[in-house]
């Protein structure tokens, strides 16, 4: 109504040619400025995720948990009794096993001399043991315990092994002097002489004396110059007499 002094607005959707075309590229650069600048953010974002993802399956569950554990090497002892001293729970995430826990937990059994653990994905725990071995039988009462070249006293069996000498010892060990003065002397032995072996007795590092086949006797006395005392032992082995002295291997006497 003319003169009333109001009026009627309408509100109208401008059409796209209505922007100007500079107007149309500024919006778009700005969006596409936003874009820009927001995207390195997105890809963090995304690789957190995968990330976390990954890291919660391989650590946090078990789908890639221990379901095996490989022994190898395993000869004295049983797998079993390896398996139990490794101590690992069935399902652990692989990538949680203490690998270094492990190696000294199976290191801990007498006869292991080395061991090395490692993963094998995706589900197995693999021990590979190197066992310790005999170089004589010490008698202990009616048994005897096996020594290897380092004096380590590993396992008590109710029989020698064949083939092994014996080493009258009374406390075989790593700190025992008369144990390192045996093995000294048996690492310096000829083929010949180690054949006719049957004993070492040392009942002091100054008193050696090797017990061989059909009751002869070498006086080694200590196990200084063990290997010239080797050579000239075994060049009396053809020689009559059931003791041979060569405690001064310049000097030797055979009775």
């Amino acid at each position: 109504m003319a003169g009333s002094g109001t009026r009627n607005w309408r509100l109208v959707r401008a059409d796209t040619d209505a922007v100007p075309p500079s107007a149309r590229r500024f919006m778009a650069r700005a969006r596409q400025r936003k874009l820009q600048a927001a995207l390195p953010w997105l890809v963090a974002a995304g690789v957190l995720l995968v990330a976390g993802g990954l890291a919660w399956l391989v650590y946090g569950t078990s789908v890639l948990g221990v379901r095996s554990v490989e022994v190898a090497g395993a000869q004295s002892l049983g797998v079993a009794e390896i398996r139990a001293a490794a101590a690992v729970p069935d399902r652990l995430p692989l990538a949680r096993v203490d690998l270094d826990e492990v190696e000294a937990r199976v290191r801990g059994l007498a006869p292991v001399d080395r061991v090395t653990v490692s993963r094998g994905w995706p589900s197995t725990l693999r021990i590979e043991v190197v066992e310790r071995v005999a170089v004589a039988a010490v008698p202990a009462g009616d048994q005897f315990t096996l020594i290897d070249d380092a004096g380590v006293p590993f396992r008590t069996v109710a029989e020698a092994p064949a083939g092994l000498p014996l080493a009258r010892l009374a406390t075989p060990g790593l700190t025992d002097a008369n144990t390192a003065s045996a093995l000294t002397v048996l690492a310096a032995l000829t083929d010949d002489l180690r054949e006719q072996l049957v004993a070492i007795a040392v009942p002091s590092p100054v008193a050696i004396q090797l017990e061989l086949r059909k009751g002869r006797v070498v006086i080694w006395g200590d196990d200084t110059q063990s290997e010239q005392k080797s050579k000239v032992a075994t060049a009396l082995l053809k020689r009559k007499g059931d003791e041979i002295n060569v405690s001064a291997p310049t000097v030797v006497t055979i009775r």
